[in-house]
């Protein structure tokens, strides 16, 4: 069965098409990850949600910060907030509960530990091994999932704390978890995120990392793909892949197929 990885789309329906053709999808043999922010700012987040959704059963995604901005609008908008175009599509759409249940049941981490892969949207904390991150992930899932949800949206924004800690007040672990899964570049040793740097790699602020320069030795062997980071564009090294090729921006929509031992790169260019 051949896996396949998809890049951040940002609501671009089209490109997306483009790129199935392209690999040749068979939903029948074929599975599709998507690394999160199906929605947002490119023009078609109504059409791209609900045609992965509809290849669901061959699909699935990890969530990410603009899924998460879609769920908050949608459950815990205060009054008097920014409107937001897309997401009003969306709303209004027939099939709006149903996409937007479907997307609240979606994984912040996901992991094959037979074949050592991952998806993550943005990253993962340099101390949590595959067992503690994926406690973690689990936590935020089933808070989501859960009767309190739209308490947890209305207080998941925010940079503080700027790090994990184990012993945090659920409501701070909850959001720290929330930022590392959806919104980290830059890190140190303890964890601590900085929010501010957009640039690369070479940015990075004194006392801080890449994320995934510093990731824990649990990971070895595994190849962790992730998303989230346009301005780093296509980046592999021995453990990480960065699939978020700028879509939006006019970049390329990029597919990392991964099938046995063989592993291709696809893509395809955008407006």
């Amino acid at each position: 069965m051949r896996q396949i990885f998809i890049g951040d789309l940002q609501g671009c329906h089209q490109p997306l098409e483009r790129l199935l053709d392209k690999l040749d999808f068979d939903p029948a043999g074929d599975r599709l990850r998507f690394c999160g922010d199906l929605v947002n700012r490119g023009g078609e987040s109504l059409a791209t949600l609900r045609r992965v959704h509809e290849l669901r059963s061959s699909a699935m995604t990890v969530l990410g910060n603009h899924d998460l901005h879609l769920l908050a609008y949608a459950f815990a908008r205060p009054d008097g907030a920014r409107t937001n175009r897309e997401f009003e599509q969306i709303l209004a759409d027939s099939m709006a509960e149903e996409l937007l249940d479907w997307l609240r049941c979606q994984p912040l981490l996901w992991t094959d530990t037979d074949r050592r892969l991952a998806v993550v949207h943005a990253g993962i904390d340099p101390r949590w091994d595959p067992e503690l991150a994926s406690r973690c992930a689990r936590q935020l899932e089933q808070t989501l999932q859960g009767p309190d949800f739209r308490e947890f949206l209305a207080n998941m924004y925010g940079n503080r704390p700027p790090a994990w800690e184990a012993n945090q007040p659920s409501e701070e672990q909850l959001r720290t978890i929330t930022n590392v899964f959806t919104r980290m570049r830059f890190c140190d040793e303890q964890g601590r995120l900085d929010f501010k740097t957009k640039g690369g790699p070479d940015d990075a602020p004194p006392g801080y990392r890449p994320w995934f320069d510093l990731l824990d030795s649990g990971w070895k062997n595994w190849r962790v793909i992730f998303g989230h980071w346009s301005v780093l564009g296509l980046y592999t090294d021995d453990r990480v892949y960065g699939l978020d090729t700028g879509c939006v921006w006019g970049g390329r929509l990029s597919a990392l197929a991964v099938d046995g031992d063989r592993t291709d790169l696809v893509q395809v260019k955008c407006r």
